[in-house]
């Protein structure tokens, strides 16, 4: 097996349920792992479900043809590790950002297979961002021209995965719009919008 991809809900105590949230008739996850399963280059897409939400996650991915482990991302990755191979890419994904095009995840692999062991996908910082003092006074405005907000996946080489691991020092790809985090009631309309767009359509 050369590319697994790990979708997880590991960042708030709260994301597990709103991988359930309904998004043009399917749950948020249902989309994550369909576009995952689209990449060509994934062999396995595996989901780490909360002990909770295990039975809610299998119901919502089923016959789609991954995996479902319930437990800790740790678990997941054990479960799947025997049959990687010395080569293997593992992908690390956050189940929210359910619309992210394939092309970025095959760029995130593709980096990796070039030689760099950590890469996330990343945008440049759009806003204008401003430093303020303990009274919430502005002092200064931050130069935003080297920040950038993180996406996923996280591609690793295999030697480099660590479910802990910050990816400081990470190599970088383009990242998209379309592969926000969906958690306010704005970006699911943003969402629903995209997944009902034609897929030969551009949506952001």
């Amino acid at each position: 097996m050369n590319v697994v991809a790990i979708v997880t809900v590991a960042h708030h105590a709260s994301d597990g349920e709103s991988a359930l949230t309904p998004v043009h008739g399917e749950a948020l996850l249902t989309h994550t792992v369909r576009g995952l399963l689209g990449v060509p280059e994934i062999d396995l897409v595996l989901v780490a479900a909360p002990q909770r939400c295990a039975s809610s996650f299998s119901e919502a991915v089923g016959g789609l043809g991954c995996r479902v482990v319930p437990g800790s991302l740790r678990q997941a990755f054990a479960a799947v590790e025997p049959e990687l191979s010395r080569d293997s890419v593992v992908l690390l994904h956050d189940a929210l950002r359910a619309l992210i095009p394939a092309q970025t995840v095959s760029d995130v692999i593709g980096a990796v297979r070039d030689g760099s062991p950590v890469v996330v996908p990343v945008l440049p910082m759009a806003d204008t961002v401003k430093v303020t003092d303990a009274a919430s006074l502005i002092v200064g405005t931050e130069d935003r021209t080297r920040l950038r907000t993180l996406q996923t996946p996280v591609g690793y080489a295999l030697e480099a995965f660590r479910p802990d691991l910050a990816p400081t020092g990470a190599a970088t790809v383009p990242g998209h719009p379309d592969a926000m985090r969906v958690t306010s009631e704005f970006e699911l309309s943003l969402a629903e919008a995209i997944a009902a767009a034609p897929k030969n359509e551009e949506t952001l």
